[in-house]
């Protein structure tokens, strides 16, 4: 610990080598290396790995060369930390099944894979661009609300759609995924669980595990009740990197995608970057209550430095390893987590740093395992099915908040049932028809006439804060 104070005082940032607005740090030599962050990582892999069903399913993958997909895009979450931005990255979950519904208006074979790569190569240079010049808030400002909370809303109910629809997910598991989906949700949001987790320290670190405990029932009931098997084979992973730079990359015998491709994606893009923009607003947020209480380390979180990594990260992969997930600027259940251990000081985490970039190379080892690989395997579509059916609950909460009016709401209801049904490009052109039809010369303003819709709400919340 003395060595440690010696490199980093109190009131300084660890030490590390400018980049521009990157921050470069090497772990063990700028921070101190977290073994509880990194063996917590290592078991979460197992949510990482649910992402292969999706790729088998929409673009035909064998399980060896999306395992190796899901390799390179784990090394490239170590660049957040690498290049000095505080929280556990993740994936852009909430455009996840609008990302699925894109692709597969697509014809299977190279057509598909062509409109991926178009789409994440694009969304990744919008996100550098953005991050370089610093535009992104006024971007994001350009969206009247009601679109935003819209394409939020249509993202949650995609979620929803994608796991429960004929032929969905739900029904290969139906009982692991409800008895999982049920346990998780009252892990999250039930009161009761929520005091149990206050006053229990047991009950606290099952919470501070996120959905882990529920991927963990996947794996004990779903083959009790007969929907999967129990496998554990010893050993490493064997992920096929020479198929995948063979046959699934644009520099290989896939070719690259026609320009026109390029510019139809870009509807989808503006839908995933109001995602990604809602995550790094709440990455500050999290920092943001969370910094008061160490201050002996000040969290230096820049929006540009998050945008350039994440532009990066998926202009990478759309080149090496095209993925549905799309590389995203939190992964919010597991920040929250790192930083309540790091808010109980520096015995307990020297650095915030060091917390995330620990967790994450913890999640990449995993993925070489094959006790892990092979354990999560068969339950992956359970695990895949939890995962959208939390990030619907939060989706649609999200969007709804995100709507400042009834008026609002309904334009945003119109844009999300479009979005769902007809695409990005659909909803988009629905909803600036809307607003202007409704707003006129406050298109960019949106409701001014009406009461906030949240005024009862908020008005209650007061009161209690003030009583307290």
């Amino acid at each position: 610990m003395a060595n440690w104070t010696e490199r980093r005082q109190h009131g300084q940032e660890p030490p590390y080598i400018p980049l521009g607005k990157l921050k470069f740090r090497i772990p063990g030599i700028h921070y101190r290396w977290e073994w509880a962050d990194y063996f917590q990582g290592l078991i979460m892999c197992a949510v990482c790995l649910s992402i292969i069903p999706v790729l088998q399913d929409t673009l035909g993958m064998p399980f060896e060369v999306a395992l190796a997909i899901v390799i390179l895009n784990g090394f490239l979450y170590l660049w957040h930390s690498l290049f000095g931005d505080p929280v556990v990255p993740g994936w852009v979950t909430p455009a996840i099944p609008l990302l699925i519904a894109y692709c597969a208006a697509f014809p299977a074979g190279p057509e598909r894979m062509h409109a991926l790569i178009a789409f994440e190569l694009t969304l990744g240079l919008w996100c550098i661009f953005l991050g370089a010049t610093g535009l992104a808030q006024r971007v994001i400002n350009l969206i009247p609300r009601a679109i935003k909370a819209g394409v939020i809303l249509g993202a949650g109910v995609a979620a929803i759609q994608l796991i429960f629809k004929e032929g969905g997910r739900f029904y290969s598991m139906p009982i692991t995924i409800s008895v999982c989906a049920l346990v998780a949700l009252f892990m999250m949001y039930n009161p009761l669980f929520r005091r149990w987790s206050t006053d229990h320290p047991l009950f606290r670190k099952i919470s501070n595990l996120g959905i882990l405990p529920a991927i963990i029932a996947a794996i004990i009931i779903a083959p009790l009740v007969g929907e999967a098997p129990f496998n554990m084979e010893w050993g490493f992973s064997k992920p096929d990197f020479v198929a995948l730079w063979t046959d699934w990359v644009p520099w290989g015998t896939l070719g690259w995608p026609p320009l026109a491709l390029y510019v139809k994606s870009f509807p989808m893009v503006l839908a995933a970057y109001i995602v990604i923009f809602g995550d790094a607003v709440q990455a500050q947020g999290i920092i943001r209550d969370a910094d008061p209480i160490r201050p002996d380390e000040p969290v230096d979180y820049n929006p540009d430095r998050a945008h350039i990594i994440v532009g990066a990260r998926n202009s990478i992969m759309s080149i090496l390893g095209p993925d549905i997930s799309m590389c995203g600027p939190i992964w919010a259940a597991m920040t929250v987590v790192t930083y309540e251990r790091w808010k109980k000081g520096r015995e307990s985490m020297d650095s915030i740093i060091g917390g995330v970039g620990s967790f994450r190379w913890g999640t990449f080892t995993g993925y070489w395992l094959m006790p892990i690989v092979t354990v999560t395997k068969p339950i992956l579509p359970a695990a895949l099915s939890l995962t959208m059916i939390i990030q619907g609950f939060v989706s649609v909460y999200i969007g709804a908040r995100e709507a400042r009016s009834l008026k609002d709401l309904g334009i945003a209801g119109i844009v999300a049932g479009i979005l769902v049904s007809k695409g990005a490009a659909w909803a988009f052109g629905a909803g600036v028809i809307a607003c202007l039809v409704l707003y006129g010369a406050d298109f960019f303003k949106g409701d001014t006439q009406s009461s906030p819709l949240w005024a009862d709400d908020l008005k209650s919340k007061k009161i209690c804060e003030e009583s307290a």
